[in-house]
């Protein structure tokens, strides 16, 4: 049997090293460890039919939806030019507007690419105007693009529910407070840093020079009341779901209709061209996203067969004899599994590892699901496989390299003490969703 699970073992880092896609990976190393041992394969179809059969899976399709629907309907320009009129007057406020735009857009998109998609091609020539060098600005946008992942709703939230059989409500509201002190701790380091990063700086009062204003031309009253209509969109997501109007899974829906209707009928610039290339962006995208997470069930519940989490806990367990050293533990595995996969799939193959572990340690679930979340958005932007980088750099015309540095300043100095804060004191994550839903829902933390 140790053979068959080494084998497996093998097969799964091999196949990342040769660049197989992962979700392939997932299943090709399970069927090889299946047939090594001897073992029938027949789990296999049951374990892809319960992943697929959710109502949580549908809800990932709608929001992915409404994420790509956001950039081409109008919503995203009018929170970015309500973002600047909010901050954009602060010291280094032109480039606050990325970050704030950044938490606004999470609470639309639920994921960091659509919010890099949609702020990128506004925020980064625009900036450039006022002096601010293109690699920074495109650093600060791809650091704060996983606020996406802390401002409900959220994807990988829903993901961690679908395989740790939690509350979605509870996972939404457990990372809203870590999301916001990720914020302000970005906005507070950026007014340090940001002289550095420019160059022949122009003042906000040379906006009658450019030719695109955009942003810039806006107060605050007219911007609120241009945005009011996008800001409407996670409003009713909100308190339809905490409301108990409908369900996370009814919510996406909604959510697809209200942009749609939002861009076609007030804002009138969603075309029938850029709604079908929004619908088969996300057809590409789920679908990546269902063999990802049926062949990374396949995976755990073979390693969970063979009592290989079970074993993985009780080594984590017996190596440290305290519990802060297991928490530290648990995140140096995320983090470094977050340098070279995307979130989902870590998601999919960490949680059933760690689960056995928080049991048995008693931790919160929720609180869990939060620090879990945290990390998984930090490593969206670790290099050096991070898919963020690579998608901001190629959106922006940058070079990697020229941005990693900032982007390292933001990590060390505001997203690792947050996750760590995450960790260690769990009423950043267990205190809303406690008052807001009850400790019936929450449980002990």
């Amino acid at each position: 049997m140790e053979f068959g699970i080494f084998l497996t073992v093998l097969l799964f880092f091999g196949g990342l090293i040769c660049g197989i896609p992962i979700g392939w990976v997932f299943l090709g190393s399970t069927f090889a460890g299946l047939w090594v041992l001897g073992d029938s394969i027949g789990f296999t179809a049951t374990s892809f039919f319960q992943t697929f059969n959710s109502e949580i899976l549908s809800a990932i399709g709608f929001f992915i939806l409404a994420g790509n629907l956001l950039s081409v309907s109008g919503l995203a320009s009018r929170i970015v030019i309500f973002t600047y009129a909010l901050v954009g007057q602060f010291k280094g406020g032109l480039v606050s507007v990325a970050i704030v735009g950044s938490t606004f857009m999470g609470a639309l998109t639920g994921s960091s690419l659509p919010c890099i998609a949609a702020l990128a091609p506004i925020m980064v020539p625009e900036l450039e105007k006022f002096g601010y060098k293109r690699t920074y600005t495109t650093a600060v946008l791809c650091a704060s693009s996983f606020l996406g992942y802390l401002i409900p709703p959220s994807v990988p939230a829903l993901i961690y529910c679908l395989v740790a059989q939690q509350s979605v409500a509870a996972l939404f509201l457990s990372t809203v407070i870590p999301g916001l002190i990720l914020t302000g701790g970005y906005i507070l380091l950026n007014s340090f840093i940001v002289k550095r990063y420019m160059e022949n700086e122009k003042p906000p009062s040379a906006t009658n020079d450019v030719e695109n204003p955009g942003l810039i031309q806006h107060g605050i009253w007219i911007s609120l009341k241009n945005a009011l209509p996008a800001l409407g969109c996670p409003l009713i997501i909100l308190v339809g779901i905490y409301g108990g109007l409908f369900t996370p899974s009814e919510a996406g829906a909604v959510a697809v209709f209200y942009t749609v209707l939002i861009g076609w009928a007030i804002y009138r610039e969603l075309s029938s061209a850029s709604f079908l290339k929004s619908v088969t962006d996300t057809v590409r995208v789920l679908g990546m996203s269902v063999i990802l997470l049926g062949g990374g069930t396949v995976l755990t519940r073979f390693f969970l067969r063979y009592g290989v989490a079970q074993s993985f806990a009780h080594f984590v367990i017996t190596l440290f004899n305290s519990k802060t050293l297991i928490l530290l533990s648990i995140n140096i595995f995320l983090l470094i599994l977050g340098m070279f996969i995307d979130g989902i799939p870590i998601l999919v193959l960490a949680v059933p590892l760690i689960l056995p572990i928080a049991k048995e340690l008693g931790i919160n679930l929720v609180h869990l699901g939060a620090f879990v979340i945290v990390n998984v958005g930090i490593g969206v932007i670790t290099p050096p496989f991070a898919i963020s980088i690579f998608f901001s750099t190629r959106l922006c015309n940058v070079k990697a390299a020229e941005i990693i540095p900032p982007i390292l300043l933001y990590l060390f100095c505001v997203a690792i003490p947050v996750l760590l804060l995450t960790t260690y004191v769990p009423a950043i994550s267990c205190w809303l969703p406690t008052l807001l839903l009850g400790k019936s829902v929450v449980g002990p933390w």
